[in-house]
């Protein structure tokens, strides 16, 4: 599995949903910066063909803005805590130790996701802490 980037956003969506879902929302909770990377030479910008991740923009919309892909930038984050959600099914998926945790429903372990909610909890929005699927810690779920 790859590190959470934010190009990777142009790729990825719900297990569910499928493309109904792109793109899914992130949440930031801790990000790292490698100061010492760069893009080559030779790279074409922007680097996403459809969605930036890092300005939260499709593409075209930036085009159609005259925003300068931030390419330049954006090589050098990655996500290191954080939660990417649908906003079609509202199923939330954790970023932990910069991996995206895209597992299906079967295959999650509710304990370890309430876990990270609770510990979270401040900076995580309230659709995903009280009705995000398929945990949450509404007290219906306690």
């Amino acid at each position: 599995m790859s590190t959470l980037k934010y190009r990777l956003l142009n790729f990825i969506t719900c297990p569910y949903c499928k493309d109904s879902a792109f793109p899914l929302e992130l949440i930031v909770i801790e990000e790292k910066v490698y100061e010492e990377r760069r893009l080559p030479d030779n790279a074409t910008k922007p680097l996403c063909d459809l969605y930036c991740g890092y300005k939260r923009m499709f593409i075209k919309d930036l085009k159609s803005q005259n925003i300068e892909p931030p390419c330049d930038e954006c090589i050098k984050k990655e996500v290191v805590v954080g939660v990417l959600r649908c906003r079609v099914c509202n199923r939330w998926y954790p970023i932990i130790d910069e991996i995206p945790r895209l597992l299906p429903d079967e295959f999650r372990k509710r304990e370890e996701d309430i876990a990270f909610l609770e510990r979270y909890q401040e900076q995580i929005p309230d659709e995903i802490k009280f009705m995000g699927k398929p945990f949450n810690i509404s007290p219906k779920h306690s």
